[in-house]
């Protein structure tokens, strides 16, 4: 679906554009205000939901992004990620869960997500991820970096099909979850969030990039981009550090990759042809 410049999917049945704002490494250097602005920008562009952790910076993006976003709430959709050190039981978790509401300046998170597996307990996760909904403190939860087989486990759970999103790496230089990560998650009716859908070391002097851009009148990362968020429930959330970067990013949306286009890129980035160890950065 598309409105005005932007895409749409869905996440749990509610509508998200399917370009956000990524907000890794930000909040803790000296660039603050115009990070600040960054973000202001990418809202107005339609660029709404925005990703965060209480890992980055130790919070100082969670700080950020409230700062961005004051006077402006109800226009966004918030992500942040709980750490799994701070997943172990009840009383931890929605501790974390304050801290980010506190950090943040809301009294909400859109989508609330467990970082990566690290031992704890999902039951006791899923448990309490029901309960902060409950409490109205989340709106919905999800996971991120979990493989088939952890996707498999949560569905088993009780409450654990309420699962809304999975957030992994994604780019046309890692395509393994393509293999079945993917199609497991579009069979339950799972979005996923491709983070570092722009990897610059990877793909910003890539000549089939490069070619396909001059084609496009469009930068080679901008196809990178498009190419990303072409199938129907994937969201990107590009880091985005700069007004003009965050032009760039939007400017992705209207390009519409050929058929040429996309058997170019899949010579040069091949599918995965058998199941791969799930990347993480």
């Amino acid at each position: 679906m598309q409105i005005g410049g932007m895409r749409f999917t869905h996440i749990a049945e509610e509508q998200v554009p399917v370009l956000g704002q990524g907000t890794w490494q930000l909040g803790a250097g000296a660039d603050r205000r115009r990070e600040v602005e960054t973000l202001r920008v990418g809202i107005d562009l339609g660029m709404t939901l925005i990703d965060t952790a209480e890992m980055y910076g130790d919070g100082d993006s969670e700080e950020l992004v409230g700062e961005a976003v004051a006077g402006r709430r109800d226009e966004v959709f918030l992500v942040t990620k709980l750490l799994p050190g701070n997943a172990g039981g009840r009383r931890k978790i929605v501790s974390a869960c304050e801290a980010s509401l506190r950090r943040m300046r809301t009294d909400r998170i859109d989508l609330y997500l467990l970082h990566w597996r690290g031992g704890e307990d999902m039951r006791a996760v899923v448990e309490t991820f029901g309960e902060l909904v409950d409490a109205c403190k989340i709106r919905h939860w999800g996971v991120s970096n979990f493989d088939v087989d952890d996707l498999a486990e949560l569905a088993a759970l009780p409450g654990g099909a309420a699962v809304a999103s999975n957030q992994v790496l994604y780019n046309e230089s890692r395509r393994g979850i393509e293999f079945d990560l993917l199609p497991a998650a579009r069979q339950r009716g799972l979005n996923v969030m491709a983070y570092t859908p722009i990897e610059p070391a990877r793909l910003a002097d890539h000549p089939v990039l490069g070619e396909i851009g001059t084609r496009h009148g469009a930068t080679a990362l901008q196809v990178a981009l498009a190419w990303t968020v072409r199938a129907d429930g994937v969201i990107a959330i590009p880091r985005t550090g700069s007004p003009r970067h965050a032009r760039d990013n939007a400017g992705a949306v209207d390009l519409r990759l050929t058929d040429q286009d996309l058997a170019d890129l899949d010579r040069a980035f091949p599918p995965a042809r058998r199941k791969r160890s799930l990347e993480m950065i």
